[in-house]
């Protein structure tokens, strides 16, 4: 199938679909992305993959040619049926209608892709990223995310403790996974056109954790005061949330015996930093 702008116009004209802002509906139209997308996701032919957002299947295609079982989840109803009718010949396919933040990943995943390794690869809208994101983390079944996302965000993903974009949604994936940037796509590969850039990012997830499940929630409780108030010294913002539990002398001993300086902004620590400081609370 010819995946170009005309073709998808055609498409959509022909099932009556008009595309909406609201679900981030912005289909790849250059045949080469999804080609690349799963060559450099680095799936075998013994995985199964969740796919979120197929649109209308041109990485679904590459996908069921690559790997042995694509289960895609679409929120158009429309869309969905259109799917149905395009890969009705494929039997490692099965498209679901339904919204991904809604559903219960893991149990889909579970009942659609059985025992094989399981991933995800999605084209995900940018207005659900991080939800979506975290959504998959903490269903803790799958091996890697190759998502597209906007650029911005990925680089939020993969920033280095310091800089602007560096915050606790960085903690969290780099605290779960390994992400890696492997492209950007322009705004050219896509109908409509967005109006940015788009960026491939590899989450390959971790198979231990360094914390329990109970000192997880405090050492995430931490970093989200570290950042909430990103202005405010490292233990002015730990105190500000904290402060019915330990004094700030209190905190600011914790502070020191991590060998920070007690001026400094949680910004500038980095995830090893993080646990450590986490330990004493």
């Amino acid at each position: 199938m010819n995946f170009e702008t005309n073709k998808t116009k055609e498409i959509l004209t022909a099932h009556g679909i008009k595309l909406s802002k609201s679900m981030g509906q912005n289909f790849l139209t250059d045949p080469e992305i999804p080609k690349k997308i799963v060559r450099e996701a680095g799936f075998d032919d013994a995985c199964g993959v969740l796919e979120i957002g197929p649109g209308l299947g041109a990485l679904t295609m590459e996908l069921c040619n690559a790997v042995d079982f694509v289960a895609a989840v679409e929120l158009d109803k429309k869309l969905a049926k259109v799917l149905s009718v395009i890969f009705e010949n494929h039997n490692n396919v099965d498209i679901i209608q339904g919204d991904a933040l809604k559903i219960n990943i893991k149990n889909v995943a579970k009942e659609k892709l059985g025992n094989r390794t399981c991933h995800v690869c999605a084209n995900l809208p940018y207005n659900i990223t991080t939800p979506l994101i975290t959504a998959i983390i903490e269903a803790d079944i799958f091996e890697s995310l190759v998502i597209m996302i906007q650029k911005e965000v990925a680089a939020r993903i993969c920033a280095k403790a310091g800089s602007p974009e560096y915050g606790s949604f960085t903690i969290f994936s780099n605290y779960y996974s390994y992400p890696e940037i492997l492209f950007d796509v322009s705004p050219e590969c896509f109908f409509p056109r967005p109006k940015v850039t788009s960026t491939v990012l590899r989450m390959k997830i971790k198979k231990s954790r360094q914390l329990c499940s109970e000192r997880e929630k405090i050492f995430f409780k931490v970093v989200r005061a570290a950042f909430g108030q990103r202005r405010k010294t490292l233990i002015n913002a730990l105190h500000a949330v904290f402060g019915n539990t330990y004094s700030k002398d209190e905190i600011t001993s914790f502070v020191s015996n991590c060998g920070f300086d007690t001026k400094i902004r949680g910004e500038k620590l980095n995830l090893k930093e993080f646990l450590t400081l986490a330990e004493y609370f």
